[in-house]
C-alpha cells in the first residue's frame, strides 16, 4: 500500500483549484475531489467506503494518548486507503497534496465476484499493505536516524523519484514534521540528515521540497542497517 515502504507512481501537488465534483463510475466508485488540507474521514468514523488514491497524495494519522502524534502512512495514487478496523476507520485521513480520489462502497465490495477487477486489486493492496508495514516496524526498530532518512528517500525515489540528466528528483508534498512523525524522530533530526546527505554528496536540493539524488548507490548504503 503506502509509503511504508513499497510501490510505484508519480504524481506532484497541483496549487489550481479543483472542479468540486466529477461524477464518474469506475467499477465500483465514485471519483471525489479534495484540496490540499481537506479531511476524508476520521478515527472511529464508520467505514463505509475504501478510497483508491488516483492522484495526489494523502496522510494517515493517529493521535496517541500522550498527545503525540504518529504519521502512519503516505497514500499515492495507485493506493488503497481507509481499510477498516472491524466497522470503524483506525487512523485520520487527510489530504496533503490535491487529491482525486475513488471512492469504492464496502458493501458492494464484500458482495462483488472474487473475480472482479476491482476486488482482486483490493486484496493485492491489502497484502502489500501488511508487508509494508512489516518493513516500516523492522526499520523504526532497528535503523539510525541516517538510515531512516536515507530508506525513506530510497521508497519515495523508486516510487515517485523523476529522471532528469542521469539523476532523480523527488518531490516531497509532506513537510519535515511529518516525515519526522513518520520515521520516529525529531523534526531538528530529519533537517539535521537530509543536511549531512547533502554535504556528503549523497542528495542535493532544487527547492526545499525538490530533493535530487546524486548518489543512488550512496542513498542505499546509507539506507542499510549496519
Amino acid at each position: 500500500m503506502y509509503v511504508t515502504l513499497l510501490n510505484n507512481y508519480g504524481a506532484t501537488s497541483d496549487p489550481a483549484e479543483p472542479p468540486e465534483a466529477k461524477n464518474t463510475k469506475p467499477a465500483f466508485g465514485c471519483a471525489r475531489f479534495l484540496r490540499q488540507g481537506a479531511n476524508l474521514f476520521h478515527e472511529g468514523d464508520e467505514a463505509e467506503h475504501i478510497y483508491e488514491v488516483k492522484s495526489g497524495v494523502v496522510r494517515l494519522t493517529r493521535v496517541l494518548e500522550n498527545g503525540k502524534r504518529q504519521v502512519i502512512a503516505f497514500g499515492y495514487p495507485g493506493d488503497f486507503v481507509g481499510f477498516p478496523n472491524g466497522r470503524f476507520y483506525h487512523a485520520d485521513c487527510d489530504v496533503i497534496a490535491t487529491a482525486e480520489l475513488v471512492a469504492h462502497r464496502r458493501s458492494a465490495l464484500e458482495h462483488a465476484p472474487d473475480d472482479d477487477p476491482t476486488r482482486i486489486r483490493l486484496l493485492k493492496a491489502a497484502l502489500g499493505e501488511i508487508c509494508a508495514m512489516q518493513d516500516h516496524f523492522m526499520m523504526l526498530a532497528c535503523k539510525s536516524a541516517t538510515e531512516k532518512v536515507a530508506s525513506f528517500l530510497e521508497v519515495l525515489s523508486d516510487k515517485i523519484g523523476v529522471e532528469v540528466k542521469g539523476e532523480r528528483h523527488v518531490h516531497l508534498s509532506m513537510r519535515r514534521a511529518d516525515i519526522a512523525d513518520f520515521l520516529g524522530l525529531t523534526t531538528e533530526t530529519v533537517s539535521r540528515t537530509f543536511t549531512q546527505l547533502r554535504k556528503n554528496g549523497i542528495i542535493g536540493f532544487d527547492t526545499a521540497q525538490m530533493v535530487i539524488i546524486r548518489d543512488a548507490a550512496g542513498l542505499s548504503d546509507a539506507a542499510e542497517t549496519e
